[in-house]
């Protein structure tokens, strides 16, 4: 594979640069806060009372978001293409899975705030953990990540893997994965149910201060959950039924649903486990059930897209 056909013109170079671009505020900042830096901290953060706890997660967050930076070359040089398949999936997935939600619900965020319906910034909170302005260039720095990776990974996808998902789906796949597949869309119509109570207003299961601070922008976080939610599970029930459905679609929703289910299913359970970062209560024993039905349902529907690239591969 030459060079000329991994990185094709003007356009992949400035996808490129780009996605290294919006890497650097994220990047900075956690650099500042690892080095005793409190720029974008208040004084009376909840922050500045987790020491270690919060030195550890920022050293993880920072090395999350460099991996970016290899991702993005191993996308755009010839050597690439040479990548073993599962060492480029695994982190496509994962930052697929992070930053959807994320590209997503924060342009919503900033129209509701701007047309007045909710607090002037993300983590709005009696006491705030971060200042305004570290959220808006945060979050509009991964969302750049995303629209430029995204324009990166397709058409190396296609290029490396096409076969795999382009044309129709053809025969369905055997009923073991049928299983699978239906376990994935039970999970996700409950997974689904759930997040959209939550996401107009629901309290139950939520806690005494997540349902005090539900609004408008809150309740657009959880109405993106249920959707990729529906998503991963849409998609596995196509891919298992076959047919002469173009194949792309229903892969692509799989593989963004799933990837966006297990990521922010397992990070805040992960992250739940620790203490409280912004100085709130604990997640509840419901947020704990629904997260681990994420991520259950996630892997559910990507082993169905697994089964059903391997089965285009084995023909």
């Amino acid at each position: 594979m030459t060079a000329q056909a991994v990185d094709m013109g003007a356009g992949p170079k400035a996808l490129r640069v780009v996605a290294l671009a919006a890497t650097v505020p994220y990047l900075v900042l956690k650099s500042a806060w690892l080095s005793g830096s409190r720029v974008g901290i208040p004084a009376d953060s909840p922050l500045l009372e987790q020491g270690a706890f919060l030195a550890a997660a920022n050293a993880v967050t920072l090395a999350m978001d460099a991996s970016v930076i290899v991702l993005v070359l191993v996308l755009t040089r010839p050597w690439g293409m040479r990548v073993p398949s599962w060492l480029l999936t695994l982190p496509a997935f994962v930052a697929g899975g992070l930053l959807t939600p994320i590209l997503v619900a924060f342009p919503a965020q900033l129209l509701i705030r701007a047309a007045g319906g909710g607090p002037a910034a993300a983590g709005y909170a009696a006491r705030p953990f971060l200042d305004p302005w570290v959220f808006t260039v945060v979050y509009t720095g991964f969302c750049v990540q995303g629209l430029a990776l995204a324009g990166l990974f397709v058409p190396y996808a296609r290029r490396r893997w096409g076969r795999r998902w382009q044309g129709v789906l053809g025969r369905g796949l055997p009923s073991p994965t049928g299983v699978v597949a239906g376990a994935a869309a039970v999970g996700a119509v409950v997974i689904a149910a759930v997040h959209l109570y939550w996401a107009f207003g629901g309290s139950a299961g939520l806690g005494e201060e997540r349902a005090d601070a539900h609004t408008a922008v809150t309740g657009v976080v959880s109405g993106v959950h249920a959707v990729c939610a529906l998503a991963a599970g849409a998609g596995a029930v196509l891919l298992v039924r076959g047919g002469n459905r173009a194949a792309w679609w229903p892969s692509a929703l799989t593989w963004t649903g799933s990837a966006a289910a297990v990521c922010w299913g397992l990070w805040p359970w992960i992250a739940s486990l620790g203490p409280q970062l912004d100085g709130g209560e604990p997640a509840s024993a419901a947020l704990q059930w629904i997260y681990a039905g994420q991520v259950i349902t996630g892997i559910c529907a990507a082993a169905v897209l697994t089964r059903f690239l391997t089965s285009r591969r084995e023909g």
